[in-house]
């Protein structure tokens, strides 16, 4: 790619981390620190000519210097960002592989410069929409094309094109000022003393029949005159008030003092439009009555309107936010690997749906079993048959309806040993959106022949399994996380959801030869139709032998290429399972089968031989420099991995140190950075393995056995603006209300977040009280457990 300028083909300067915001405040959202000159610089690329991104917002304001101050990130990163993002690059891209160039910050500090120049070229692009309408009209001027280019919000634009706005309650000013008032307006605030009001008297002519209608239209035109110079001001509130205003349950108004309207007419006449000379009494009063009644009939409107949508923007803005961190949480979850595990959807009527699933998450069997009926004995036997010939030591229960009570019937069997000599233990799991999985089209054509009922099951095992793999089959939106998602903007929500779920599937990785089209269509830089097009190539060709063979699937070009590869595995084990799986053991086969097809598109020859690197995070256009590194420490590929090699690596880095080392490279240290974690991390490595897993126990507790002071260790479900709540085992979540998650009991790094709890979290709480009538606990958080 001539056009490209790979992070691991030069070296630049070591970039200074972003320093934590010491101004935090707990109890308000962290704000964004804007960096100052002094900061250690990076390597901004330099913007090309025709940058749409940039150029063609034709505004009087220079975009990169408006997107530092407003996203608060230094200029040099936002110059770097906005070009990456011309040259398609994803952010998953942009956060692993480039990240000398965007100063070290994650993924949603990414988003937000994006979603910030998105807002940029939109105003952009409404002022020049209100600039032709005004044209159209004939009433836009230089001075009026120059306020409108000077705009970098939409509430300014709004702001300056209300006067023309038709249709609006100042079409009367319009009528004046057609009537040829304008000039005797301006001279009311300009020269009163040469005001002569009779003149403009025309008998025949409406509106200026008579003195009184004189006056009263040149007061309406000086009305035009003041509410087009009155700025804009911003407030906090939340959304629930939103909600109760739509739903007519609450009536909502923006309270303003009167000193406000005071302050604002005395200004106005004594300040602002003083009369240049003596004004008549009878002018004065004119000029009076026009400042007090713009105030009430356009000035405080468009105020209090200006306040309503600066909140209920920056209110939705943290809600995002927080359905965000919420999702990533829940996407990250550790997976439970090496176990068969049997889902149960819980249920009366209709039975209990239960499913035993292989280590690899293969249906093994599915059945109904009826537990809370009469016959429940002689399903328990029914239960026993089920486990023993699959040995299914775990089992995962749904936490909706009858949960509670097979949670109670499976914990009376595990202590009667009813499984022995298996060692039998359970958890409960959300089983929020499993309904609606089990009867969408892509549940329908993975599991064609099964009920639904049955299928749910299936979701509520997987999901313990491989939690991002399942969870990513469903809409973010309808798995229980979150707060007022139906009362903001579902665009920006979709955005921030998409992004964080192609953020979460690239950087844990995808074994190529064995995810799913769902799976794999989030990795960055595919998409649906390239997704498609890699299962029609492994189905024709069989499994991918290493990463360059991507070249030879339809519509993955170069950029597609650069993006994705990186986040591919080509797992060796799972190319051999695939070959037996289709009859032939003789991993020589499919290398046949490739080998024909050894052109890509403008990509020369392609290898069919593995590259022990394509099972790293090590991007392929890095490789060079790999073997160049394992070859000045003395190592080699099939050491990867191994305690020998990790400390060979580690003896280097300590004797010459990272930065010299990536000169010696020709590389910049993030790069070297990277190729060292490649390198010294086991087979299979998997970033969730740091994250929490779910709980497993063998016994139940009620809330009749929580007393107030009791301590107890739970797991944070959900977090909304209020609080966190927290599983602890009861049948019931508890509530830590925000005022008691304070920063002392937070570790450092989670300090800076707006709430710092997130799913999965496990934390050790306080009971402060247990209100049985209306089935309700509050908490205290006492610490995080890591």
């Amino acid at each position: 790619m001539p056009d490209e300028c790979p992070s691991s083909s030069q070296h630049v300067p070591k970039v200074k981390k972003e320093e934590p915001d010491d101004s935090f405040t707990f109890d308000e959202p962290a704000q964004k620190k804007q960096k100052t000159t002094n900061s250690a610089q990076g390597r901004p690329i330099k913007l090309k000519s025709g940058n749409s991104c940039v150029e063609d917002l034709q505004m009087n304001w220079d975009p990169i210097q408006v997107l530092a101050e407003k996203s608060g990130v230094e200029q040099w990163v936002c110059a770097n960002i906005v070009q990456l993002f011309q040259e398609e690059n994803t952010i998953p891209f942009m956060v692993r592989y480039r990240k000398e160039l965007i100063n070290h910050m994650d993924a949603d500090a990414v988003r937000d410069v994006q979603l910030t120049l998105e807002e940029l070229r939109s105003v952009a692009k409404k002022s020049r929409s209100v600039s032709q309408t005004l044209k159209k009209e004939g009433v836009l001027t230089s001075e009026l094309e120059m306020a409108l280019k000077n705009c970098t919000t939409a509430d300014e634009i709004d702001h300056v094109y209300a006067p023309y706005k038709k249709g609006s309650k100042l079409s009367k000013a319009r009528r004046a000022k057609e009537l040829g008032l304008e000039p005797a307006a301006l001279a009311l605030l300009q020269e009163p003393q040469k005001l002569d009001l009779q003149s403009s008297i025309q008998p025949n002519t409406k509106g200026l029949s008579t003195l009184d209608e004189v006056a009263t239209d040149t007061d309406h035109l000086s009305k035009f005159t003041l509410f087009s110079c009155y700025p804009v001001t911003l407030l906090f509130q939340t959304l629930a008030i939103n909600r109760g205003e739509n739903l007519k349950i609450l009536t909502v108004k923006v309270n303003i003092p009167d000193r406000v309207k005071n302050d604002f007419c005395r200004w106005c006449i004594n300040v602002r439009w003083r009369p240049q000379g003596f004004a008549r009494p009878e002018l004065m009063t004119i000029l009076k009555n026009a400042v007090e009644d713009s105030y009430k009939r356009f000035i405080l409107p468009f105020l209090s309107r200006g306040y309503r949508s600066k909140l209920t923007a920056s209110a939705e803005k943290e809600s995002i936010a927080m359905f965000v961190r919420n999702l990533r949480q829940r996407l990250l979850m550790c997976p439970v690997r090496g176990k068969v595990i049997m889902g149960v959807d819980p249920g009366f009527h209709h039975g209990c749906k239960i499913a035993i699933l292989s280590p690899t998450s293969q249906i093994l069997h599915t059945d109904v079993v009826y537990l809370h009926g009469p016959a429940k004995h002689k399903e328990a036997e029914k239960l026993n048959l089920i486990f023993s010939p699959h040995s299914c030591p775990t089992i995962v229960i749904g936490n909706g309806k009858a949960c509670r009570e097979t949670e109670a019937f499976f914990t009376d069997l595990i202590k009667q040993r009813f499984f022995k000599p298996l060692d039998v233990s359970y958890c409960i799991t959300d089983e929020a959106g499993a309904s609606i999985y089990s009867v969408s089209p892509e549940a329908v054509k993975e599991m064609p022949d099964m009920d639904p009922n049955l299928r749910s099951a299936v979701s509520i095992g997987r999901r313990v399994q491989d939690p991002l793999a399942e969870l990513i089959k469903i809409d973010p939106k309808h798995i229980g996380i979150g707060t007022y998602q139906h009362d903001v903007s579902q665009s920006l929500l979709r955005a921030a959801l998409d992004g964080v779920v192609q953020e979460c599937v690239s950087f844990v990785g995808v074994d190529i030869n064995i995810c799913s089209e769902t799976l794999m269509r989030h990795i960055a830089g595919l998409n649906a139709g390239r997704a498609r097009s890699i299962m029609e190539w492994k189905e024709k060709n069989g499994p991918f032998l290493n990463r360059e063979q991507l070249k030879l699937v339809k519509g993955l070009g170069p950029k597609s290429f650069q993006q994705c590869a990186g986040f591919i595995r080509i797992n060796p084990e799972t190319v051999r399972s695939s070959v037996c799986s289709g009859g032939n053991d003789d991993l020589k086969a499919p290398l046949k089968q490739t080998a024909e097809k050894k052109k890509g598109k403008g990509s020369g020859s392609i290898s069919n031989q593995f590259n022990p690197l394509d099972q790293t995070c090590i991007h392929p256009e890095s490789y060079s420099i790999a073997l160049r590194f394992l070859s000045q420490i003395g190592g080699s590929l099939d050491q990867m991995g191994s305690a020998g090699l990790r400390q060979g690596i580690e003896s280097s880095l300590k004797s010459r140190g990272l930065d010299v080392l990536a000169k010696s490279l020709d590389t910049t240290p993030e790069t070297l950075q990277l190729i060292v974690d490649g390198l010294t991390q086991p087979p299979g490595f998997d970033i969730r393995q740091d994250f929490e897993q779910a709980d497993f126990k063998r016994e139940i507790v009620s809330m009749n056995d929580l007393h107030d002071g009791m301590v107890v260790t739970g797991r944070v479900t959900n977090t909304a603006l209020f609080g966190a709540f927290v599983d602890i085992g009861v049948g019931r979540s508890g509530l830590i209300p925000k005022r008691f998650i304070t920063p002392d009991k937070l570790p450092v790094d989670q300090r800076q977040r707006s709430l710092a709890l997130g799913p999965g979290e496990r934390v050790e709480v306080r009971v402060i009280n247990v209100d049985h009538q209306r089935n309700r606990i509050t908490l205290d958080l006492i610490r995080v457990l890591r």
